[in-house]
């Protein structure tokens, strides 16, 4: 029988990045945990954090109308549940437990049906309040009252998302017809049941039922046992704003992130977007998707540059506890150690490249050296195929080793590659550089190694969890903005943690070699927000 939580403990510091995979985690097959173990660190160094992953009860109507006592119903269904896990984290000691975007009123309503979901939210920079304490302070606050209490009971703070209202006037220009703004909200209560602070989801992604904040709200609230957080919610974090505005306060070292994200392979998978983000800024993210198999909604974790727990489960449906030791300051992946520091054969073959090798005739697509290594002579087709609605540019991966090139409008990609033992799999190098149009508009550039879904070109970007293809390999590009998320995921939706990671000679890279199980992708995704 699986188990409904699981606790890990992260090892120090100092702990080989090979290492980070024999922590708990969950892939599609099945559940894989540790048991419980008492903590080596002193508080001071680390604090105790869950994230739940939320299979909520939804109204089976979203779009008709109902009344407040109806609303109430069904929202204390899902709150009975949220309360259940605090308890079960309470007695793991947790300081702050996050739960998902929607998981406590659902999606799919529109404007009139979603409102009696709504709580009334007065402003925490103006209003001082504990509403389990002062529950008739303010009229509609019962989901946010039942909220405070829970954080008491389970003397921890405490993330959640809900829908919220707020009255406006017609002097104001930005008043909606109906004269009330709708929120999509994520709410902040300390360990005692006061409301800390509340943010408002900026990026919505087709809700219709909410409004976007004439002004994004750049959120950071303090915690006793590890300093200052950022907050921001699911589609979010592809964007400037507010989550990389966040994360210029270089005191932020931790972001919760309650989110209900829809799986896309194989660039946008949800635990691949939050461990990207957590190496990319050298933070740890508390990352609760909600859990809904059939709609493609799975993927929580606790997110570190260098390790991660986490769960991904497309079987059940059931939700499921992550609760895990976390660094008050997180060690970073991305550095002079990091980069430079290791040279093996192979990340001086790579330099050596970079530097224009006179031992090296370069081609089109081909470089040729002198030396032990033997290249493929042979120059592969370039191809297009769509891969996350875009039309990539790739190159065939064909061989044993080999170095391979392939650009798209100023972005070219690099591909150094050595398999131990070939596959009958075909993968590819793609690229992109351009403005992404389906399902939201931003500008992206990236390069990406990626099994195919068969052995046809056509199938090159389909989705796929599962491959055997084992690769030793450096990917990189000359991209034109700093903002790159390093993508690592394999076989049975693993994630794996680059060896190597950063910048040389104006090139942003990617290194990896033993990997523990087939790869799926490796990319440098680009984010290039001035151009959106």
């Amino acid at each position: 029988m699986q188990t409904l939580f699981m606790v890990c403990i992260m090892s120090g510091a100092g702990s080989q990045l090979a290492l980070f995979l024999f922590g708990c985690y969950v892939v599609a097959l099945g559940v894989h945990t540790e048991e419980p173990r008492v903590a080596q660190h002193s508080e001071a160094e680390h604090y105790v954090a869950a994230v739940y992953e939320h299979q909520s009860i939804f109204t089976p109507s979203p779009l008709a109308l109902v009344g407040r006592k109806q609303a109430l119903d069904l929202m204390n269904q899902n709150l009975d549940i949220y309360e259940q896990q605090v308890m079960t984290a309470a007695q793991k000691g947790v300081q702050i437990i996050v739960f998902p975007e929607d998981g406590i009123h659902g999606f799919n309503f529109t404007r009139t049906s979603v409102y009696p979901f709504l709580d009334f939210m007065p402003s925490p920079q103006l209003v001082r309040w504990n509403p389990c304490l002062e529950p008739h302070r303010f009229n509609d606050t019962e989901v946010l009252q039942r909220l405070s209490c829970m954080a008491i009971k389970g003397n921890m703070f405490l993330v959640a998302n809900l829908g919220t209202k707020q009255p406006c006037h017609n002097n104001d220009p930005g008043c909606p017809h109906d004269g009330r703004y709708q929120f999509n909200t994520n709410v902040v209560f300390s360990n005692n049941g006061t409301l800390v602070d509340r943010y408002r989801k900026h990026n919505l992604y087709f809700e219709a039922a909410f409004d976007t904040p004439l002004k994004a709200d750049h959120i950071i609230f303090d915690t006793p046992f590890a300093g200052k957080f950022g907050i921001f919610t699911c589609f979010d974090i592809l964007f400037f704003d507010p989550a990389i505005r966040l994360l210029r306060d270089s005191e932020v070292k931790h972001v919760v992130y309650p989110t209900a994200w829809m799986n896309q392979l194989p660039l946008l998978a949800a635990i691949q977007i939050q461990r990207a983000f957590a190496i990319a800024f050298g933070i740890n993210l508390l990352a609760a998707n909600i859990h809904h198999p059939s709609l493609g909604m799975t993927g929580s974790g606790i997110h570190s540059p260098r390790k991660s727990f986490w769960h991904h489960d497309m079987e059940n449906a059931t939700g499921h506890l992550i609760i895990a030791q976390v660094a008050r300051n997180p060690l970073g992946l991305i550095g002079p150690e990091n980069a430079t520091g290791k040279m093996n054969p192979s990340h001086s073959k790579f330099l050596e490249i970079l530097a224009g090798d006179p031992y090296c005739e370069k081609d089109a697509q081909e470089v040729h050296c002198d030396g032990a290594t033997k290249w493929n002579m042979n120059t592969p087709p370039v191809f297009h195929s769509e891969m996350m609605y875009d039309n990539f540019t790739l190159v065939p991966v064909w061989g044993k080793e080999g170095y391979l090139r392939v650009c798209a409008n100023g972005l070219c990609c690099y591909l150094l590659y050595q398999r131990p033992t070939l596959s009958k799999e075909l993968y590819a190098l793609g690229v992109f550089d351009g403005l992404h149009t389906v399902h939201g508009t931003y500008y992206v550039q990236v390069c990406a190694l990626v099994k195919c879904g068969g052995l046809g070109f056509n199938t090159c970007g389909q989705e796929i969890t599962e491959a055997t293809g084992i690769f030793d390999f450096h990917l990189w590009g000359n991209f034109s903005t700093s903002y790159i998320f390093p993508l690592l995921l394999t076989s049975g939706m693993s994630l794996e943690t680059p060896d190597q990671l950063g910048w040389e000679n104006d090139y942003s890279f990617l290194s990896k070699s033993g990997l523990s199980s087939g790869l799926v992708t490796a990319a440098l995704y680009g984010r290039l927000y001035e151009r959106d």
